[in-house]
């Protein structure tokens, strides 16, 4: 059966928000998405892209896998295309402006990875998909077992940087920077505090929103 609660939410979907920009939603399907912005961000459920930046309908493209990681340009290999595809239809296709690689604290992809945990299945397909940032952990150098929180913590802002140096290894990304037709961005959300970090890229530090309480 499907989830009452998908169920219940569509229908408060179908007669509210749906209801306001209805005019908004038939205009995208006349005339198609163009977004200006595209959200390379984590798979959980508490980083929601759309929620954190109070997104309407057509605003933002987004892309979400585990730990928020862009693979570095392998057009010859055989698997982790999924969101290199979404690069290339957001890039390519769109024209997006803006870039942004949303990472998050207490990140599930970057613990797994930190704590070497066991395999989920006998594929292991989360092992297989984050040991990706082994030259983010490999550049924070050596960490003791008995620091392993703040070694996570630093590992998921080295992923984002990670990711934002891989993009650069696309050739029609790069090229679009180049151009000063595309700008990438590095942002980290607090779940529990709720507070978005934004890197600055000319110092590489990460940043809070100015006017935000907290």
């Amino acid at each position: 059966m499907f989830p009452e609660r998908l169920t219940e939410g569509y229908r408060a979907f179908a007669a509210g928000r749906f209801v306001h920009e209805r005019s908004r939603y038939e205009t995208l399907a006349e005339k198609g998405q163009h977004p200006e912005i595209m959200v390379v961000g984590c798979v959980d459920s508490r980083v929601s892209p759309e929620v954190i930046f109070d997104a309407a309908p057509g605003e933002i493209l987004v892309v979400r896998n585990v730990a928020a990681i862009v693979p570095p340009y392998q057009p010859d290999h055989a698997t982790q295309h999924g969101t290199s595809a979404a690069l290339e239809f957001g890039v390519q296709g769109l024209e997006v402006k803006h870039l942004v690689i949303l990472g998050h604290a207490q990140c599930g992809g970057i613990k797994f990875f930190a704590e070497a945990s066991a395999p989920l299945s006998k594929g292991n397909f989360i092992g297989q998909w984050i040991s990706q940032i082994a030259p983010a952990a490999e550049r924070l150098g050596p960490h003791a077992h008995d620091d392993i929180e703040h070694f996570k913590s630093e590992l998921e802002f080295a992923s984002v940087e990670l990711s934002l140096a891989n993009l650069m290894t696309f050739p029609w990304v790069k090229r679009r920077v180049e151009a000063g037709q595309l700008q990438l961005h590095g942002a980290l959300f607090g779940v529990a505090s709720g507070r978005l970090l934004i890197r600055d890229p000319d110092t590489g530090r990460f940043n809070p929103v100015d006017g935000v309480p907290g």
